[in-house]
């Protein structure tokens, strides 16, 4: 079923079991959990031939973009990835042993470890970014300039609300 048929579906539903009550805000965060979830499975897809997940794509791309020719501690990398979780040290050992990343201990302080890209990791990323890319570009294909705008604006917007308001 098509998400609009099923959200047509869902409103239809609400509508007779109870015509009092607005169910628009729970409409549009299914179409945006949809939307969300139709992406990444895209991405998913891509990002599975090529042996990676979205997490280590991300680790790989934060590398790639923001570390120095030594590395980022990993507690820096975390903080630069825009997928976030406890999980950084998986990922980590994950793409080591994908042979993609580089995690060296300096001495003296044996606890201070620096995770790079290696060239493996180096070549992945440039040969996979372009295509990675072309594919977001033709995700979003189906909104006009002006509508990507609005799109960036409002999501922002949103995003920056639920941030200032997120209570623990």
């Amino acid at each position: 079923m098509s998400s609009r048929a099923f959200l047509t579906r869902v409103e239809e539903d609400w509508q007779v079991r109870r015509p009092d009550l607005d169910v628009s805000p729970m409409l549009h965060v299914l179409r945006l959990t949809r939307l969300g979830e139709l992406i990444q499975a895209r991405l998913d897809r891509l990002l599975a031939t090529h042996g990676l997940n979205a997490a280590g794509w991300d680790l790989l791309l934060t590398l790639y973009r923001s570390a120095p020719p030594e590395g980022l501690r990993p507690g820096e990398l975390l903080e630069r990835c825009a997928v976030n979780g406890p999980a950084t040290s998986n990922r980590i050992a994950r793409l080591s042993a994908q042979g993609l990343i580089t995690r060296e201990v300096r001495a003296p302080d044996r606890r201070q470890a620096y995770v790079r890209l290696n060239p493996a990791g180096t070549q992945l990323v440039e040969v996979l970014l372009p295509e990675f890319l072309a594919l977001e570009t033709s995700l979003l294909n189906g909104l006009s300039a002006a509508g990507l705008t609005n799109l960036g604006r409002l999501s922002e917007t949103l995003v920056h609300h639920l941030e200032r308001h997120d209570t623990p």
